[in-house]
């Protein structure tokens, strides 16, 4: 039996294109009992991997390949880390998120060695087969350093470390695997096959190079182009690598014994919100019930100036005040409300123009007497069960708005609360859209813009569809409504029956589309974490940026059990502000 412990999906960006869904698909068609996913240097994709594996029955390894410095004037190198526990995940989420905010080069994180010696705990490695420290020693002859760094690996992981070997097509696949099983047996250390899995099947070749294109800036037709990947890349049944490996079983055998090893469960669904700081002698639910309460009569104060009338209103408000407020202590929310209104009220006070609430937020009393929201609910009769329901137990959600020119501020002033390493924003992957599908397999094919403006511009554009290449369309989630281009625009299917350039433009972009193109940041999502943000996930910076983000995305993050906060920046506040001031002068 064969596990693949090497796999690059779309979320690698510069050399994957394979979905998620559809290996694990493969692989439990296949009747593997598990999967790898080790994309380059990130783990953008694991929690979608980890809850795709264990819906379909294939048992989900997380891992990522990570870059290695140089050793003396050996080049940088790379290992596969797979997480074997809970303690392992908590130590690859923090290598990543070191390597990415303390030690980026040539826009690529590269992790330390002594940063392996102190995370190393419950971490699979695999020695990178050529592209691994060890490998480069062999693949130059030397065997004296490739022993060294082999027993300094096998050190830094006991019983942990495995020599990598692969077949995958390459002219020195053949001469590191003879070198690699050599070292293996003279240092007695276990060996294991692995392959390189950058795309799904034999015919995804093409458009799996074309992506590759696409993020190197390079033209496919370029001779002097160099050629990272092979034809034989793709996903390999159990037994054709059992054929592949006939002469070494126990490289196979071991693929087996790693994934029985790597045991992760991962609690998702159960958010931790951070810890509100309450008055000493004081329980949250006290001050929570406190602080409403004394809004509630700074704002009677204000709607009704006449005493008598106050009093004949107080009786309404109390009582929805009391509902609300046993709803929210019920749920286990009082933490969530405080920390908004917190930052709410520094806000308004320090020269941050805030809205006055949208949203199924405004129809919440607590809101407003916490100064969350402007909004009286009882005058407009708005529903607080819209906003928060018993029966459908879900974190509350407060769309708020910040003058956009002051936002940063207000983010500053909650990092610098709750600490720095607990907050973040959230990573957003932007994908390729049908236009932006054709216009860069366009490119990278080298043809005229022109030729290939006129067939994107082709593709519809209708406002609230997804319009698609594919077919048939594929939702994402119920609700969404797509149309399929080429039956709607009779001119491109017709282009496509008689023209071959723009079949083949199609045909390679319909592969493409929807992929991950780029990491973006999530415009208005905010994650507070109750401790450091890298025991519930790894964190991703921009090279250039000075500010980390969460790596997965505001679902996934929110599974792991963060908290998401939503900032969002208004120019229209901004632009009241402006007229303010102009008007106070």
């Amino acid at each position: 039996m064969f596990v693949h412990l090497r796999l690059h999906t779309e979320f690698s960006v510069v050399d994957g294109t394979t979905r998620i869904n559809a290996m694990i698909k493969a692989a439990a068609e296949d009747g593997q009992v598990a999967m790898a996913i080790t994309d380059f240097n990130n783990l953008f994709g694991g929690i979608k991997f980890y809850r795709e594996g264990r819906a379909k029955g294939v048992k989900p390894v997380l891992g990522a390949e990570i870059v290695l410095e140089g050793l003396g004037d050996s080049p940088a190198s790379r290992i596969i880390v797979l997480v074997q526990s809970k303690q392992g995940y908590h130590n690859l989420a923090e290598l990543l998120a070191r390597g990415w905010t303390r030690n980026v080069v040539r826009d690529q994180a590269q992790h330390k060695w002594e940063w392996l010696e102190e995370l190393g705990e419950g971490l699979i490695a695999l020695a990178g087969a050529q592209a691994g420290p060890v490998g480069i020693a062999l693949t130059r002859g030397d065997e004296k350093s490739a022993g060294e760094i082999a027993q300094r690996l096998a050190t830094i992981f006991p019983h942990r470390f495995y020599m990598e070997i692969q077949r995958a097509g390459r002219a020195d696949d053949e001469s590191h695997l003879l070198a690699a099983v050599k070292l293996a047996s003279r240092l007695n250390l276990p060996v294991v096959a692995t392959h390189p899995i950058q795309f799904s099947t034999p015919d995804d070749y093409e458009s799996h190079e074309a992506r590759v294109c696409i993020s190197e800036g390079e033209i496919l037709g370029n001779a002097k182009r160099v050629r990272k990947f092979t034809r034989q890349q793709y996903f390999k049944t159990a037994a054709e690598m059992e054929q592949l490996f006939a002469d070494i079983p126990s490289a196979i055998e071991n693929t087996l014994e790693i994934a029985r090893r790597c045991s992760l469960t991962l609690e998702l669904g159960n958010p931790q919100l951070p810890n509100f700081p309450v008055p000493e002698g004081m329980t949250m639910d006290e001050f929570f019930r406190q602080e409403s309460f004394e809004g509630l009569e700074e704002r009677l104060a204000h709607l009704y100036r006449d005493p008598a009338k106050r009093d004949a209103e107080r009786p309404r408000y109390v009582e929805r005040l009391e509902f609300e407020l046993g709803t929210i202590m019920k749920m286990g929310f009082p933490g969530y409300f405080l920390i908004v209104s917190d930052f709410i009220k520094w806000a308004k006070v320090n020269g941050c123009p805030v809205g006055p609430g949208r949203g199924s937020g405004a129809g919440s009393l607590v809101a407003y007497v916490l100064k969350v929201t402007d909004l009286d609910p009882l005058e407009y009769n708005l529903l607080f069960e819209r906003f928060l329901n018993p029966e459908r137990v879900s974190m509350p959600d407060f769309d708020i708005d910040f003058c956009q020119q002051n936002r940063d501020r207000v983010i500053d002033y909650v990092k610098d609360k709750y600490g720095r390493n607990a907050v973040s924003q959230i990573a957003t992957f932007g994908t390729m859209a049908a236009r932006a599908a054709i216009r860069d397999v366009g490119r990278v094919m080298d043809m005229s813009y022109m030729f290939v403006d006129g067939i994107s511009k082709l593709i519809p554009n209708k406002p609230g569809l997804h319009v698609t290449l594919k077919y048939p369309p594929n939702p994402k989630k119920e609700g969404d409504k797509y149309t399929y281009a080429i039956e709607a625009e009779p001119i491109l299917a017709e282009r496509i029956e008689r023209e071959e350039d723009v079949k083949t433009v199609i045909e390679m972009a319909q592969k493409l589309e929807g992929m991950c193109r780029n990491i973006g940041m999530h415009a208005g999502g905010v994650v507070i974490a109750p401790g450091k943000l890298a025991d519930f996930c790894p964190l991703y910076q921009q090279p250039g940026s000075t500010s980390a983000v969460a790596m997965y995305d505001k679902d996934d993050v929110e599974l792991v059990g963060l908290v998401k906060f939503d900032f969002l920046g208004l120019a229209t506040l901004t632009i009241l502000e402006i007229a303010r001031e102009f008007i106070m002068q």
